[in-house]
């Protein structure tokens, strides 16, 4: 198996393939086995504490000797201290899915550290790379959690007209095929959410797993109604009723979220202030929104940690709909680079 791309010469892994940060999965055990594995597998940090990303990376480094990456919010009230961590463990890479400024990514690169924030648009992909960005991942509308409206078949190649840098594709991946059709297009690799999660390696409950088995590829919705941006999840009898929901309720409901999700995580409430205000001065977002913002991390635990369907979201990319079974990490990486090897073989023959 001989994939060898930009990025796997930046990262120093051995396949092109990415397990991506997903807050309340996304913990020290699944990155290890993604980067044993010859991936590059991410701790999500933003649903840690400090004291809980600190020992993740520890627990990661006793796992396993190859590099893995850590998901961090460049907006997060201790977010310089949190970089501070990455370049004191020798982390390897540090993403973004909200592109750090440029006094960062140079604090980052200069310490050693490979920066790769995540766009949803060929602007922001150029506005990062002039920033320092080593390599960006870009995720199409197929994708779990936050995402937008434009199909990676479409937003992937305006990426990459846009920049020189390495771009990992995201959205709509799960298999060898669709590393081998990226790489047609131009990408260094891919990077997978669903798939991941959808392993014998992730600590999602099997219940949950079970949930996400059985759904077709129309069992997704693109809901405003967990936190008032744009976050693809499966359809559920509480999703349907957020659709339902509107006005005061929704907000009331969104409040009691924040309280536990400071209770939770320890932020304090200036902290918490100061990341709405910083929200609100960049047009990210309402004010409505930014009430409904805690709903995301509260809600995805009830789901994902806790099992609880009834009460919490589960986030999804369309591929939950074509995904039948639960590999180990090992194996999911092994098949998935054998059968791009096998799609490219048979291309090059096309020419002969």
């Amino acid at each position: 198996m001989t994939l060898r791309t930009r990025f796997t010469e930046l990262v120093g892994v051995e396949h092109p393939v990415v397990q991506t940060g997903m807050g309340w999965v996304s913990g020290a055990h699944l990155t290890a086995a993604t980067a044993n594995a010859g991936g590059l597998g991410i701790l999500a940090s933003a649903t840690m504490t400090y004291p809980e990303l600190e020992a993740a990376i520890l627990k990661t480094k006793e796992r396993t000797d190859n590099p893995f990456g850590v998901n961090l919010r460049a907006d997060a009230e201790d977010a310089q201290q949190r970089v501070d961590l990455l370049i004191r463990e020798g982390v390897k890479v540090a993403s973004f899915a909200l592109a750090p400024k440029p006094d960062m990514i140079a604090k980052l690169k200069d310490a050693g550290l490979v920066v790769i924030p995540s766009v949803g648009a060929a602007r922001h992909a150029e506005k990062v790379a002039s920033w320092g960005a080593d390599a960006v991942i870009v995720q199409g509308g197929e994708g779990g959690g936050h995402t937008g409206g434009v199909a990676t078949t479409l937003l992937l190649p305006s990426v990459l007209d846009a920049v020189d840098i390495p771009v990992v594709a995201a959205g709509g991946f799960f298999d060898g095929r669709g590393l081998a059709a990226a790489l047609a297009y131009g990408a260094s690799g891919v990077a997978m959410g669903t798939r991941f999660l959808l392993t014998r390696d992730s600590r999602v409950p099997e219940s949950v797993k079970a949930e996400y088995l059985q759904r077709g590829l129309g069992d997704t919705v693109v809901t405003t109604k967990v936190d008032g941006m744009p976050h693809r999840v499966l359809r559920t009898a509480l999703v349907d009723a957020l659709e339902r929901s509107h006005g005061v309720a929704t907000l009331a409901h969104a409040a009691l979220n924040t309280v536990r999700f400071q209770a939770l995580t320890g932020m304090s409430w200036k902290g918490l202030v100061g990341e709405g205000l910083a929200m609100k001065k960049s047009g990210e977002r309402s004010w409505s929104q930014l009430m409904m913002s805690a709903n995301t991390p509260m809600l995805l635990r009830a789901g994902l940690v806790e099992g609880n369907t009834d009460a919490g979201v589960l986030a999804s990319g369309q591929v939950a709909g074509i995904i039948d079974d639960l590999p180990t990490v090992a194996d999911l990486i092994a098949r998935i680079v054998v059968d791009a090897e096998s799609r490219l073989d048979e291309l090059a023959r096309l020419r002969a």
